[in-house]
């Protein structure tokens, strides 16, 4: 019995077609975890690949990874769209994220030397003009990156893993609240924060972190 070879694919095919997926993945990803996207709005195959000028097989596999990790639903008649959260699911979303975002920051107060004290100034710095700008992306992005600069300090990168996939899952909705809460100001409890990382205040801290990440949260529960 003659055994005929499959043909193969040559190894710079693989590593574009993996490029390309990994491009529009982390293109996608980060435009949902930014609130980009709105809650409830759909994505397609070709829509992505005009988007993006890629075939339908990178489109694909990028849209099946982020619904596995919650990113976007897929309908029973194949309709992928970011999520519409109902009050049940922010309510467990906004628990992980304390449960979460404490112990980060716990896990980080005894490495925040005074570098990483300024970095969160600025940072939040920033955050603060993208409110005055009224940018809703901008403080979104800016917002997440004062935590996770925060939480890289932990040393806990499966924790910090866990609460980013949290952040994803809550974009298009972190969105939809910042509409709701016309923000003048950047949050306060960034500046609780700091305070208890230059006083090595771990229960101040906690409290800090715990209120930043579930205060507004609560008010999109009706």
């Amino acid at each position: 019995m003659s055994i005929t070879a499959k043909p193969t694919t040559s190894s710079s095919s693989l590593d574009t077609n993996v490029s390309a997926h990994d491009r529009v993945y982390r293109a996608l990803r980060a435009r949902i975890m930014y609130g980009d996207i709105g809650p409830g709005e759909a994505l397609t195959l070709r829509g992505i690949g005009r988007e993006y000028g890629v075939s339908m097989t990178p489109a694909r596999e990028s849209l099946r990874r982020l619904v596995a990790e919650g990113a976007l639903s897929l309908s029973s008649s194949g309709r992928v769209a970011t999520p519409e959260l109902s009050n049940e699911r922010i309510e467990e979303l906004a628990a992980l994220r304390a449960l979460l975002e404490v112990e980060l920051a716990s896990r980080a107060l005894p490495r925040a030397h005074m570098a990483l004290i300024d970095r969160l100034q600025s940072i939040n710095n920033t955050v603060a003009e993208m409110v005055s700008k009224r940018d809703a992306v901008g403080y979104i992005r800016t917002n997440l990156e004062f935590h996770r600069t925060l939480y890289l300090r932990a040393q806990a990168p499966a924790m910090l893993a866990m609460a980013e996939t949290v952040w994803l899952q809550l974009g298009p909705t972190m969105r939809a609240l910042y509409g709701r809460l016309r923000r003048t100001d950047p949050p306060q409890n960034h500046r609780l924060i700091i305070a208890a990382l230059k006083a090595g205040d771990e229960p101040g801290l906690r409290l800090a972190v715990r209120s930043d990440v579930t205060q507004g949260l609560r008010l999109l529960v009706v």
